[in-house]
């Protein structure tokens, strides 16, 4: 059967849970990409402090010299957990720009399928580059190019198989997300384990068999998917006709939600940095003698997620069959207040440690991660269906990589405020998080009185 190419089908396709049956290959496929990814993420701030920074080891990297002689010329002399934090936090916001060169690529030259199998295969070899500590830069390069091919790209995939106005759209992208945090959940206890415990090449291995695999499901997945669109030639490009001023409209009010996004994001994203660093040091993590590897924490932590991003979208289809379902601006609003409650609870475990002198108990990890979680599944994946929803047609992959700028800066954030760790009380630290999230989530209340009809779906 060749590839789906009537608008009609998928929109009426129904198979996969009422919606089309290329998003279950579509979310596999994006399952085993995060696996790969969250796998190695779980694990590249405690294999900068643990081993790779350190005397003996850090010589061997090629070009980390003039890597490290850069960051410091902008802050100054960093201690290792401060250039470790740093280091994440570049490697983790980058993930988030090059989405946007992706989308271009693939909008102009090399169409959707060879963007997102090129971008695969880049991170196969990024991954399994990094059991190498002397090619952990040019490793580095690798995933960020290969994510950027793979992610806005198949994220487009996604939105395409629906129409402008069908109400599944925003379900569809949750279902999606759903399959990430069952990635999440995985990855730490595989990965995060094998790093930990058995070497931490075995980890990164690992992560690159999981890459594999996604291009595998992606391949095999292509029948249900939406037809590729092959590149424009000159004349077509010339032919486009250019954005209205309604559309000029709609991208400048999605731009200025990147910035109040990447404020908002800043408590998930730190669950990668300084979530597992302070956690390690300062909350009880043993089971019956043995410690519990940290990473095991964003397994939990997915778990958590998973089922509430479930959760949420139960609630709001029961929610729609009583009342006006709210449009996705509100629900970030929503989404972003309750994310600013979870570091709080992360306040008050460090004002206990101050106050007894003993670690808290993992209770509060959890609360935290509960609000947070809750607060995500009405956000990223909300976020991610506005843009695809609202963005001009000609623009949909380059637009989609803009969405991901907001977590391009949020990193950049994360990795500054995780450098500040060593420099202040922890309390302070996770006070400051919380006042920065609440005042996005004031702004973005601001944005949907002022310009909410803007982004309103048309019917």
């Amino acid at each position: 059967m060749s590839a789906i190419t009537a608008d009609a089908d998928l929109r009426h396709d129904t198979a996969f849970i009422g919606h089309p049956r290329g998003l279950a290959w579509l979310s596999a496929s994006e399952l085993w990409e995060r696996f790969s990814y969250y796998g190695m993420q779980a694990l590249l701030v405690l294999y900068l402090t643990k081993q790779l920074l350190l005397p003996g080891h850090v010589e061997h990297v090629l070009g980390f010299g003039g890597f490290r002689g850069a960051i410091e010329g902008i802050y100054g002399p960093q201690t290792s957990l401060a250039l470790a934090s740093l280091i994440f936090g570049f490697y983790a916001g980058f993930v988030y720009v090059t989405p946007i060169v992706g989308g271009i690529f693939a909008d102009r030259f090399l169409g959707r399928t060879r963007a997102i199998v090129l971008g695969a295969s880049l991170m196969v070899a990024g991954h399994f580059l990094m059991a190498f500590e002397a090619a952990f830069l040019v490793a580095i390069a690798c995933l960020l190019l290969g994510i950027g091919l793979f992610k806005g790209n198949i994220a487009t995939q996604v939105g395409e198989l629906y129409a402008a106005d069908d109400p599944r759209r925003a379900d569809g992208f949750q279902i999606y997300f759903f399959g990430i945090q069952l990635a999440v959940i995985i990855s730490p206890l595989i990965c995060g384990t094998l790093g930990e415990t058995v070497g931490w090449h075995w980890g990164f291995g690992a992560a690159g068999v999981g890459m594999l695999i996604g291009l595998a499901v992606y391949l095999a997945g292509r029948r249900w998917l939406p037809a590729e669109r092959p590149a424009r030639s000159r004349a077509e490009k010339a032919a486009q006709p250019k954005l209205t001023r309604a559309e000029w409209r709609t991208v400048l009010i999605l731009a200025a939600l990147i910035p109040v996004m990447a404020v908002g994001s800043i408590g998930n994203q730190q669950l990668f940095n300084s979530y597992l660093t302070w956690g390690e040091a300062n909350l009880q993590h043993e089971f019956f003698g043995h410690t519990m590897p940290i990473t095991w924490l964003l397994s939990l932590d997915s778990i958590v997620s998973a089922i509430l991003i479930a959760l949420s979208v139960a609630f709001w289809r029961w929610w729609a069959t009583r009342w006006t379902e709210p449009n996705e601006i509100t629900k970030l609003a929503i989404g972003t207040a309750i994310s600013a409650v979870a570091p709080l609870t992360l306040a008050f475990a460090a004002s206990l440690m101050a106050t007894t002198g003993e670690k808290p108990s993992l209770i509060w990890a959890v609360a935290f991660q509960f609000l947070n979680d809750l607060g995500f599944s009405n956000v990223f994946p909300v976020g991610l269906a506005l843009f695809s929803r609202a963005a001009p047609k000609s623009l949909g992959g380059m637009v989609i990589g803009i969405y991901y700028l907001h977590l391009f800066a949020g990193n950049l954030m994360v990795g500054r405020l995780g450098a500040l760790l060593d420099k202040m009380p922890a309390t302070g630290f996770w006070l400051l998080h919380a006042a920065l999230i609440a005042g996005a989530a004031v702004v973005l209340i601001v944005i949907r009185g002022a310009a909410g009809k803007a982004l309103a779906p048309t019917r």
